[in-house]
């Protein structure tokens, strides 16, 4: 996975979601938007057939879409997720990425 430079001190006024972060070949491409004590906000940009394989995370997050589709899975159970929706990802259960076409996705994490 590649990072972007930390956008914390970079972000004023409005911003387009799709332009936070770009896609790069073969790749899976994040950046820091928010990052503090209580939880995180990441911008994500998966390549097609890219993904994450199943791990856990000890806190709720929240996937939302902001372009393209992803197969993601909670427990085993699949969901098709597609730009404008959002997902669940309970604390403590495995989940798993892959991009059916290639997408871009804000995580937010609550630690609180």
């Amino acid at each position: 996975m590649t990072a972007e430079p930390d956008a914390m001190n970079e972000l004023e006024g409005v911003v387009a979601l799709a332009e936070l972060i770009q896609y790069q070949p073969g790749a899976v491409v994040s950046r820091t938007i928010v990052k503090k004590p209580v939880g995180t906000v990441t911008a994500f940009a998966f390549d097609q057939g890219e993904g994450l394989s199943e791990h856990t995370a000890p806190f709720d997050a929240l996937v939302i879409l902001i372009e393209g589709e992803a197969d993601i899975s909670i427990a085993g159970v699949a969901h098709r997720v597609s730009a404008g929706q959002l997902l669940r990802l309970p604390a403590g259960r495995p989940h798993a990425l892959k991009a059916v076409m290639r997408f871009k996705m804000l995580l937010v994490m609550i630690k609180a």
